[in-house]
């Protein structure tokens, strides 16, 4: 019996990076003893069977807390703003969960390693978006003396969901968390704190990005036990490139000591003339490489 789960979730239009995911997971040997378990939001009949042959457990995602339809307009794959949160009620036969978002695979099994054993005793394990070279997302503009106008990813969200100003401004400068990866054990309490925060956050703002908000919540307001790990953990294509080791023929942190990336994550797309990669596996891009040349190459898996 498989002990720990990887779960991700598409729907149609974004099977063909669900089979990615799967096909890098299962690359290594390691993952004979993980299950692989996917939650449905919108596969089609066909794309359900073929994926039947290489996971372990498919489900149907819910609308796990009540939305209303006029926030949903007919978007079932927003179901993955609610359902993640509640992974022990889909999938129940195991201890641990790694949720890894369909948009991203598994470049270095250590990260996956890493990121079981960082959820014992119940904590939450997850990297924050900040580190050597990437995107700020919280801001200051100085208007006048002390005036000053805050741009934050976490107090616009937070604002917007009707989320006290005390508490708004607690996340303001908080490094954002993004839980496109993440792990938690099945008893953990922090799935209480963050169904709690995530009824909140829906009640008042939009589907999208509120399970975001919500854990951000659980994490800095509820202070839950938070094991924070490696940007090459969960490695935001968008926010900051990676290099290419051609000598090993893999992606690695663009700073030394040039850490090989552990999850790939193409999170908000890597666009090339108004197309994403995600949707365009023929979509490639200048990539830096260890030696200082310039190569062009997609940063989708095995391309």
């Amino acid at each position: 019996m498989k002990k720990n789960a990887i779960i991700s979730l598409a729907d149609s239009n974004y099977f063909p990076l669900l089979e990615e995911l799967i096909e890098s997971i299962k690359s290594f040997k390691e993952s004979n003893d993980i299950a692989i378990c996917i939650l449905d939001a919108g596969l089609t009949k066909e794309q359900k069977e073929k994926l039947s042959k290489n996971v372990d457990e498919i489900k149907l995602a819910k609308w796990d807390i009540e939305v209303p339809e006029n926030k949903i307009k007919g978007r079932e794959w927003l179901k993955s703003q609610v359902s993640r949160a509640f992974l022990p009620n889909y999938f129940p036969s195991y201890d641990k969960y790694l949720w890894i978002d369909c948009d991203a695979w598994v470049n270095d099994w250590k990260a996956i390693e890493i990121y079981f054993k960082a959820c014992d005793d119940g904590k939450l394990g997850i990297t924050q978006t900040i580190g050597p070279g990437y995107k700020i997302t919280s801001r200051v503009n100085w208007i006048i003396g002390k005036l000053a106008i805050i741009k934050s990813q976490n107090f616009k969200h937070a604002v917007k969901s009707n989320i006290s100003y005390a508490k708004a401004r607690k996340l303001a400068f908080a490094p954002h968390i993004n839980i496109g990866v993440f792990s938690l054990e099945k008893n953990s309490t922090s799935w209480n704190s963050w169904q709690k925060n995530l009824e909140q956050t829906l009640k008042g703002g939009d589907i999208f990005g509120s399970e975001q908000l919500a854990m951000n919540m659980s994490v800095y307001i509820d202070n839950i036990e938070t094991e924070f790990l490696p940007l090459n953990c969960n490695w935001i294509t968008s926010n900051l490139l990676p290099k290419f080791d051609e000598e090993n023929s893999t992606f690695v942190e663009p700073y030394l000591p040039n850490y090989k990336i552990g999850i790939m994550h193409l999170a908000a797309g890597i666009w090339k003339d108004k197309k994403d990669m995600r949707l365009n596996k023929e979509i490639t891009i200048d990539i830096k490489t260890l030696d200082g040349k310039t190569v062009s190459k997609s940063l989708r898996f095995n391309n």
